[in-house]
């Protein structure tokens, strides 16, 4: 059986849609995913905001309530009756978020077993064949084959099969 890794921030979770959402709340603007397309989140917002996001990844808890990526959660059900599937996410960059992405994976994805929940820093030590993840560099310190999920920071990225959505990957892997 084949084995699959998947991210979870932008590619399970949608983390920077809860970021936008309580920036734009808190500083009353309206920054959207569109107004950042080929950037980073620092490169769009004031040294204030910047420590404004800062504050927000480092709280208790902010990993608990993200949103779910529209059909990750039917697309990976079915997708673990054929694969092994595994979650790969860098917590060690928010040590804080370790509980918080815990308790949301239990709830979001109680179907998947939480001893294929790998927590990690630096993700070529994964042994998958695929590996779906939005940060290139993960990517390409991984042994198997990467598959670029499309978020704003990585849009003018080439060299990787790209997925747009989770109906992406289903074609890709249950079709």
């Amino acid at each position: 059986m084949q084995r699959i890794a998947v991210d979870m921030d932008e590619v399970m979770a949608d983390t920077l849609g809860e970021l936008l959402a309580r920036y734009s709340r808190e500083q009353h603007a309206s920054l959207t995913k569109q107004d950042i397309q080929g950037k980073w989140l620092w490169q769009v917002l004031p040294p204030e905001g910047q420590n404004r996001i800062d504050s927000y990844l480092l709280s208790d808890g902010f990993f608990e309530d993200i949103p779910v990526i529209p059909g990750s959660q039917e697309v990976l059900l079915r997708m673990s009756r054929r694969y092994q599937i595994f979650i790969a996410t860098a917590a060690m960059a928010f040590p804080s978020s370790f509980d918080s992405k815990y308790r949301w994976l239990r709830r979001h994805y109680d179907f998947l077993s939480p001893q294929n929940f790998v927590f990690c820093g630096d993700k070529s030590i994964l042994h998958a064949d695929f590996l779906i993840d939005d940060m290139p560099r993960n990517l390409a310190s991984f042994q198997g084959e990467g598959i670029l999920f499309t978020a704003p920071h990585n849009v003018h990225t080439s060299g990787y099969r790209r997925v747009d959505n989770w109906r992406d990957i289903e074609a890709m892997f249950l079709d």
